[in-house]
């Protein structure tokens, strides 16, 4: 089984979702299963079949979560040192064209989200940006073409 990289904080995510999925919403369907069978007839029973795929959904949920917590390879990033672009690195860019800066943490697929600057160790950004330094240009080939930025820092925090 492959390890899964990620972050102290992608780790606490997930295994919070877990426990969510087990202490709160397991319990709550059960409680809507019950309900639903009371109504009667369960071949009719919308309620019923809702429920049943609700169950179904949140069960398959865990089980993932399961698996990925298991596999996962925790990288503590404030333990991290250099001016390398690497996993887990802040970096703060500035597009060349716009002079506009951009910050993004480098994490794992399974926490990335660009609303919060946290972008997937798999994107082209970060590909580009692996092994950069400070003062180094990147080109970029995104879904709206080609960009250009200039690394202007490299953290770990």
């Amino acid at each position: 089984m492959d390890r899964i990289p990620m972050t102290g904080r992608g780790f606490k995510a997930l295994e919070e979702e877990l426990k969510h999925r087990q202490s709160v919403e397991r319990p709550r369907i059960i409680l809507a299963i019950q309900e639903a069978r009371a109504h009667g007839d369960l071949s009719e029973n919308a309620e019923y079949s809702s429920a049943k795929e609700a169950q179904s959904l949140n069960e398959g949920r865990i089980t993932e979560l399961e698996s990925i917590i298991s596999r996962a390879e925790i990288i503590d990033v404030t333990k991290l040192t250099g001016n390398t672009v690497k996993f887990g690195a802040t970096v703060k860019l500035v597009d060349e064209d716009t002079e506009e800066e951009k910050q993004y943490q480098i994490v794992g697929d399974l926490e990335a989200d660009v609303k919060f600057g946290r972008v997937s160790i798999s994107s082209p950004i970060a590909r580009a940006l692996i092994g950069k330094k400070v003062g180094d240009s990147v080109e970029v080939n995104t879904p709206g073409g080609g960009k250009s930025y200039e690394v202007v820092e490299v953290a770990f925090r």
